[in-house]
């Protein structure tokens, strides 16, 4: 029930943050109070605190805009001037539901009927003046104690009640509460920062991806732009990858049902999945001859298994790492996609890598390490680990107690050995290993998982796929398993990349490196010289000489964030030089000889600097 899911997160808030709830779910009260004195009529559905805030849904008697919210926000502040108490009364199940019936509020009807049915003993109201709410808390003691509180009613949304499309559609206002001022202005200016960087908004003004609904929700299309930043992302990973040992593999995206079965995706993770394709062939009679039942492949895991015991191996030939970009498809409900962040069809950097149970701790801790060789190289910063166990009581992880504890001792081990901090959280493993997950944080401190490092010890069993290598001893052994995605998925990491840099990519991996831009006509035919020798150099690179005026063309491919600018006009013509600006350094301008700026670009390109 939601008071009891209330309660459960309270216990274990601290103190600082226990404060804060009270306070944000004492302003929702406030707020339910407001609305129901300007709208007689009003019914009352949920309304609890959130991170900054809170919300409340309410069943109106009229339609409202935001334009209503500076009103409602008054009446809140009048209220808060009584000086009431928050009074709180605990009830049965059976007094309770007589008194909310009498109350006339059908929405909280439903909620009491459902605590009675389940045996609640007692069912809390909470009061503050005139206004009285089914509750569980808790709240500030008084009105008082709201009066110097930091709020701002923020906006308005529709809302299903309980979540449920099948429900009433409900209003839902949103409101942001802190403890000061400087908080809140702190928060808002987060925020519209934020907006200023959403990838949605950025992926349009920059032209990398489109998501149209003909094709369908949740499928992104790569622009040309786009494109640039994966298959650098790509190139990326391509390098470090041959570095660190690994052997690139290719493999279809869809596989015969059998093969999932054999994974435990089926049915482990049959709701992600989508749904078959039977394809049935008929003979010249059209009477059925065979059928066989496909799916679109949630992982590349099962694929890379079957590529390992394509061959026979020996423990020579361990660690065996293979590496592969691969695409996979997820069925997340609609509701659930946002832009890159969650889509339905992805690009994964994958590998797994099928080693020695007695090596497994070195080779996942090299896999840490590339890990932070990419998080250094973009300078991501915000971010931290959390390592993500199994728990014995649930049936969503398979049932090998033995294994589970000797893959967890290796994660523990070999994060405490590096010295890295993380999180410990039980319950949230992959159905098959403990795991370790990079979570990234937007400018508002909006959490993402980035990165992945998955020990996988089931994979090898006889009951799975049944891989072994032939040890020192000539006998057969089965490998753990490692699946490892340090990039995750391009859709994903793109969209923390256009956060992480604004738009503003570093040139290596910038869609356009450098724009020439002449100052007239007159210097068309050197921008055209200089133009030619950057791309024959594979510079991307463009000239802007189109009729509009020099500075209206300067303001247009700074706005398109590119990273070089090279001004070109008689003087630089004539001392065969360009004048360079930087969009990471507006300004300041720097005249070099131009073999020069090519020979600095060229090496700044391949190591893949960032200049600020």
């Amino acid at each position: 029930m939601e008071d009891q899911q209330i309660a459960e997160k309270v216990s274990h808030l601290s103190d600082e943050e226990l404060a804060l709830y009270r306070l944000r779910h004492s302003l929702a009260h406030i707020m339910a109070d407001a609305v129901r004195q300007l709208y007689p009529g009003t019914k009352l559905g949920f309304g609890p605190p959130i991170d900054n805030g809170f919300y409340y849904d309410f069943d109106l008697p009229v339609s409202l805009a935001a334009e209503a919210l500076p009103k409602i926000e008054k009446a809140m502040r009048r209220i808060l001037s009584t000086g009431h108490d928050f009074v709180r009364e605990d009830m049965d199940a059976a007094a309770a539901t007589e008194r909310i019936a009498e109350m006339d509020e059908p929405f909280k009807l439903e909620l009491v009927r459902e605590l009675e049915q389940s045996d609640t003993p007692t069912i809390s109201f909470y009061s503050h003046g005139e206004f009285t709410d089914v509750c569980e808390g808790p709240h500030v003691a008084s009105t008082r104690k709201l009066q110097k509180v930091a709020f701002k009613l923020d906006s308005i949304a529709g809302a299903y009640w309980r979540g449920s499309e099948k429900n009433k559609m409900l209003t839902r206002i949103y409101g942001l509460a802190f403890q000061t001022k400087g908080e809140l202005k702190e928060f808002v200016r987060l925020r519209e920062l934020a907006k200023a960087r959403d990838h949605r908004k950025l992926g349009a003004d920059l032209d990398l991806f489109h998501i149209d609904e003909e094709v369908g929700v949740g499928l992104p299309l790569w622009l040309p732009n786009g494109t640039v930043l994966r298959e650098q992302l790509e190139q990326l990973a391509r390098d470090f990858e041959f570095q660190y040992g690994y052997k690139r593999v290719s493999t279809p995206d869809i596989a015969r049902e059998e093969l999932y079965y054999r994974s435990g995706h089926l049915p482990y993770y049959a709701d992600s999945m989508f749904p078959p394709m039977t394809l049935v062939e008929k003979d010249a009679q059209g009477e059925e001859v065979s059928k066989d039942v496909f799916y679109l492949r949630p992982m590349n895991c099962p694929h890379h298994h079957k590529i390992f015991s394509a061959r026979p191996h020996s423990y020579r030939d361990l660690p065996l790492r293979l590496s592969e970009h691969g695409h996979d498809y997820r069925y997340e409900k609609s509701g659930e996609l946002a832009g890159l962040l969650r889509v339905r069809g992805m690009t994964m950097n994958d590998a797994h890598i099928y080693v020695p149970e007695e090596q497994a701790k070195e080779e996942f801790k090299r896999v840490m390490e590339l890990h932070l060789d990419y998080y250094r190289l973009l300078e991501f910063s915000g971010w931290h680990m959390r390592l993500s166990l199994s728990d014995e009581s649930s049936e969503k992880f398979i049932p090998r107690p033995d294994l589970w504890k000797r893959a967890e001792t290796i994660c523990i081990e070999a994060m405490d050995e590096m010295g890295l901090d993380y999180e410990a959280v039980r319950g949230e493993a992959a159905f098959y290993g403990p795991k370790v997950d990079v979570q990234v944080k937007n400018v508002v401190g909006r959490e993402e998982t980035a990165s992945t490092n998955q020990m996988d010890p089931m994979a090898a069993q006889e009951d799975r796929f049944d891989l072994t290598f032939t040890g020192k001893d000539g006998h057969a052994h089965r490998p753990f398993v490692i699946h490892r995605a340090p990039l995750g998925t391009h859709e994903r990491f793109v969209a923390f990349l256009i956060d992480h840099f604004g738009g503003a990519f570093p040139t290596w991996i910038a869609p356009v490196q450098v724009c020439i831009i002449p100052v007239s006509t007159d210097q068309h035919e050197y921008a055209e010289t200089i133009r030619k020798r950057l791309f024959e150099s594979f510079v991307r690179v463009e000239t802007d000489d189109g009729n509009d005026s020099f500075n209206k063309r300067i303001r247009r491919n700074t706005t398109r964030k590119i990273p070089i600018l090279l001004i070109v006009g008689n003087q630089e013509q004539s001392d065969g030089v360009v004048t360079v600006r930087r969009y990471t350094m507006q300004k300041q301008q720097q005249r070099l000889p131009f073999d020069e700026f090519v020979t600095q670009l060229l090496a700044e390109i391949r190591a893949r600097k960032w200049v600020k």
